[in-house]
């Protein structure tokens, strides 16, 4: 968490939370999702508007976390905002690097670890990792068939509605309430 953000939380600790402001898709962008929006439905059916000011997602990126119920936030300055998951807390790319392959969340942290991998109905590939349970970019399939191939990840099949409760994370915050 940047150092503005807890000094933000010192100055001023009881500032409400905010809901279904922001999402996050399955490709690992965010999107603002304004009042209008909202009112259109529910992410990720309504996705509102793609974030691509570098700075900011990067400000996203580096005070993105979760509370103890699994509900994934931003903490922006001393607010709380709550994060609609089209799939997984974490969005995932894996690189074949030499004879190795290199895992990086949508956030730009590099995993170290993969404990599981784990197919779904759609034939999404997630993986539990030491920063967290993620889905893994359809662009990168290729790479993670190989991976599988060679035996480094052996993915187990598990419905996507279990996935959620299975490894702690919440997909809405908002419809889940405060």
């Amino acid at each position: 968490m940047d150092d503005i953000v807890r000094a933000a939380l010192k100055k001023w600790p009881r500032v409400p939370a905010c809901h279904g402001w922001l999402g996050l898709d399955a490709r690992g962008d965010w999107y603002m999702r304004d009042d209008r929006v909202q009112a259109a439905g529910p992410f990720p059916q309504v996705k509102g508007s793609r974030l691509l000011h570098r700075k900011l997602v990067e400000f996203i990126g580096r005070n993105y976390e979760a509370d103890a119920e699994g509900a994934w936030f931003f903490q922006n300055g001393p607010q709380r905002v709550y994060v609609e998951l089209e799939a997984a807390p974490l969005v995932l790319g894996v690189q074949r690097v030499d004879a190795d392959y290199r895992v990086q969340t949508h956030t730009g942290a590099e995993v170290r670890q993969v404990r599981s991998a784990w197919l779904d109905e759609l034939g999404r590939l997630f993986l539990d990792t030491e920063r967290g349970f993620g889905l893994l970019r359809s662009l990168d399939m290729d790479a993670a068939a190989d991976a599988v191939a060679e035996g480094r990840w052996t993915p187990a099949e598990r419905p996507f509605a279990e996935l959620p409760r299975s490894f702690g994370y919440v997909l809405s915050p908002q419809r889940a309430g405060p």
